[in-house]
């Protein structure tokens, strides 16, 4: 997989490592020379360039990005701008680091649905979240079991939990469902919103946009990822 990491702090730079370390390539962007320099034998590709100028960041390979971090720290205004900026550029899976809750509120009313807190969650997590293929969401409950919200595999669409059988095939359990909803920002800009449909059945019918909230040992849901991508 490809990701763009723009901003190279101790964030974006333990990201780009750990991505780097898993055999992902990546693209670390950040407008200081010193910091490009540091990261150069450790990061795939870092590249000195400023991401609140549209002309630059274009030349940047977005269409191919499974996804493009905006790591930025202290200079809001920069971050803001760069989100505003790739947004409007229609990457697709943009996910931004905020550092206070107005930062948040504004990112969130660009459009970004995705935000990392660097003060509550780890680079290594995100590493992890990102390594896995269509995972969504990931948090880790105890040594090695996980839970993970993954995006529904086609073969499931319009099927019953009771006919997909995932306990019985991985030794998953699903736990809930969340469906997601379209709302307009305040700036305009279209908004995902994720609901959960609450405690499922085995009559409960899965949808195509469906987000699967499963749990399990990590060894059987990396077979299911690896499985159903």
């Amino acid at each position: 997989m490809q990701f763009i990491i723009i901003g190279l702090g101790n964030f974006g730079a333990w990201l780009g490592d750990n991505l780097t370390r898993s055999g992902h390539e990546v693209i670390g962007v950040d407008h200081k020379m010193e910091k490009v320099e540091a990261l150069k034998d450790r990061i795939t590709h870092v590249i000195k360039l400023d991401s609140t100028d549209i002309h630059a960041i274009k030349t940047l390979p977005l269409k191919d990005a499974d996804a493009v971090i905006v790591a930025i720290g202290e200079d809001i205004g920069a971050s803001i701008l760069t989100t505003a900026l790739l947004k409007q550029l229609n990457v697709k899976r943009i996910i931004g680091r905020v550092i206070s809750p107005v930062h948040e509120t504004v990112i969130s009313a660009i459009g970004i649905d995705e935000v990392v807190h660097p003060e509550q969650e780890t680079a290594e997590r995100w590493s992890k979240k990102l390594d896995m293929n269509g995972v969504v969401e990931s948090f880790n409950i105890s040594g090695n079991y996980n839970i993970i919200e993954v995006k529904t595999p086609v073969k499931y669409v319009d099927k019953t939990i009771r006919n997909c059988d995932l306990r019985k095939h991985y030794d998953l359990n699903v736990i809930t469902i969340l469906r997601s909803e379209s709302k307009e920002s305040i700036f305009g800009f279209e908004k995902t919103v994720k609901n959960s449909v609450g405690v499922v059945t085995g009559d409960t019918v899965i949808m195509g946009d469906d987000i699967l909230v499963l749990f399990g040992h990590i060894r059987d849901l990396r077979k299911f990822i690896e499985e159903n991508n």
